[in-house]
């Protein structure tokens, strides 16, 4: 557990100009450790308000290491915070490392924005997924006024950014209806006067049914999902989500954000896939920008497994005039 420790302390003397600049905006929800990429293969260790999440995926820790890595960031962050561990292969009972009955449910905080930042509950996975914060500043400065279609929601980060950032009208979509339920308590603990809706159903089935009204997209999949509508491969298939995505959008044009999770698919292959997929579908995309997380998930090869695609899509009349440029503002 000594390399542990010591890619730990590593990290945090490389966060620490960062810790406060986030504090500054105030957010409170970080990865302090990103294990792949830092010296501890299978390990992650992220703070959520005041708890200190470690995660482990090949060999379990030693509680006291637990301890004594939470000891660490406490003093890093100026705050007592309480270890979590999740060892992911096989779930440990961490009830005595933090109590949540003892001290109501925790919340989060990332850019002034609130959200449910439970750790034990039904799911593996935290409520919330700290990479797509790049996405979610991004909404909260370009959002406004917008009607946004945000799809596997899981428990409405995005949608929840959209409304802060001054959306017209958010709609979540995603098939487990707890996850829904985590955001609805989301969209209720923010300010914003969008009008938020949400859908119980598979992404599928929501697109086949939708009519085109919306000014932007966000697509943010699993790597494989299989339902009774269709099977969710971003690898092998991502078209098959994209096009009706696209499709999705009101006949004036607007942005597709399309996410991919999986580290061996490159950025550049991706963004050629949305490129190819665009023209075939008579949507072809006036411009893509592609970008990743911010700096508390680094990348030792310059490739981070997140890739978001902000496309800008033209209007109906000028894909069939074949015309491209800068989509009408609205």
């Amino acid at each position: 557990m000594r390399e542990l420790t010591a890619a730990f302390e590593g990290a945090l003397a490389r966060r620490a100009d960062l810790v406060a600049g986030w504090h500054a905006e105030g957010s409170d929800a970080y990865r302090l450790l990103h294990g792949a990429a830092e010296g501890a293969p299978g390990v992650t260790v992220d703070r959520y308000g005041p708890a200190l999440l470690v995660q482990t995926w090949r060999e379990p820790v030693d509680p006291a290491v637990v301890a004594s890595l939470a000891g660490a960031a406490s003093e890093l962050v100026g705050q007592s915070l309480r270890p979590v561990w999740n060892h992911r292969v096989r779930p440990v009972d961490f009830a005595s490392w933090y109590p949540l009955a003892d001290e109501g449910d925790p919340v989060a905080r990332e850019l002034g924005v609130v959200f449910d930042a439970r750790l034990r509950h039904r799911g593996q996975d935290p409520l919330l997924f700290l990479d797509l914060r790049s996405l979610r500043r991004r909404l909260l400065v370009e959002a406004r006024g917008l009607r946004v279609l945000n799809l596997f929601a899981y428990t409405c980060g995005v949608g929840v950014a959209a409304q802060v950032g001054g959306a017209a009208s958010v709609d979540d979509v995603d098939f487990a209806t707890s996850a829904l339920a985590v955001g609805a308590t989301n969209h209720a603990a923010n300010p914003g006067s969008a009008v938020v809706r949400q859908h119980a159903a598979d992404v599928h089935a929501f697109l086949r049914g939708a009519t085109p009204a919306w000014d932007l997209v966000v697509l943010d999949p699993p790597a494989f999902a299989r339902s009774k509508h269709g099977v969710v491969d971003v690898v092998r298939d991502y078209p098959a989500l994209f096009k009706p995505a696209l499709r999705a959008l009101d006949a004036g044009g607007g942005v597709v954000v399309a996410t991919h999770h999986v580290a061996s698919v490159s950025a550049a292959a991706f963004e050629d896939t949305l490129r190819r997929c665009a023209a075939k579908a008579g949507r072809p995309l006036r411009s893509v920008e592609m970008f990743g997380p911010e700096a508390d998930f680094p990348s030792f090869d310059g490739q981070p497994p997140l890739k978001v695609a902000w496309c800008v899509v033209g209007s109906d009349t000028d894909a069939a005039a074949g015309v491209r440029g800068a989509p009408p503002g609205r």
